[in-house]
């Protein structure tokens, strides 16, 4: 790929036309720099996003899930033979948790892939991790170790899973206090693209994720255990 700064934005204006998907749209994971400018293309469209923040604010459309968002199935029993490498360490630490281990960031992992949809025909996914801290319910966007999706996708995704869901019949179908806040972050490993990329000069992604309220959590094991340290 090779765009300018302009056709940049201009495909940023066409994802528009579908908030709910914007996260999905590939340009969300460019990784490289315009051909003119030579500006990250996520920070071109972290700060398209920050221009039109309200948009993301207010049209993204809840579904409303007909069955419990709570599913007796999960758990925690896995195989590991499974190539799903996230599916995995979201059912590892959500044992963790249940085995009395503590994760001081983001407090108890209560459930994994929680699904959104309510028919098939919705386009919402499953929220890789819900952890709750005693006020707190984090939806948790998790990515693998050697995943190469950037930061950027990693707190859209999440945010917009955040605005799919009813956040009351979550929380009351996890039997969580009525006055429970819900907030979105991503999850990702030390030393894993996402983490080098917040080291680096990316004003624009920054910004985003203040006005998104969304605080990354990064992971790294230690003795066989998962810790969770905030970004």
């Amino acid at each position: 790929m090779d765009y300018t700064r302009q056709e940049t934005l201009e495909k940023c204006q066409k994802a528009l036309i579908d908030i709910k998907t914007f996260y999905k749209t590939s340009m969300v994971n460019y990784r490289g720099k315009t051909s003119d400018t030579k500006e990250y293309y996520t920070e071109i469209i972290a700060e398209f996003i920050c221009n039109h923040i309200e948009l993301f604010r207010t049209t993204i459309s809840v579904t409303t899930r007909e069955s419990s968002y709570k599913t007796a199935s999960h758990i925690g029993v896995f195989s590991e033979s499974s190539n799903r490498i996230e599916e995995l360490t979201a059912m590892k630490m959500f044992n963790q948790s249940k085995e009395g281990h503590i994760y001081n960031s983001i407090g108890e992992i209560i459930d994994y892939q929680t699904p959104l949809k309510s028919t098939r025909k919705d386009v919402a996914g499953k929220v890789d991790l819900l952890a709750y801290d005693g006020s707190i319910l984090r939806i948790l966007e998790l990515k693998k170790p050697d995943s190469e999706e950037t930061m950027l996708r990693c707190v859209l995704e999440g945010y917009t899973y955040m605005k799919t869901a009813n956040s009351e019949k979550m929380i009351s179908n996890f039997t969580l206090p009525q006055d429970t806040i819900i907030k979105a972050s991503p999850l990702v490993f030390l030393g894993g693209i996402q983490h080098k990329e917040m080291k680096e000069d990316r004003q624009w992604l920054r910004q985003l994720m203040i006005l998104l309220d969304s605080v990354p959590f990064y992971i790294s094991i230690e003795s066989g255990k998962y810790i969770v340290k905030e970004g």
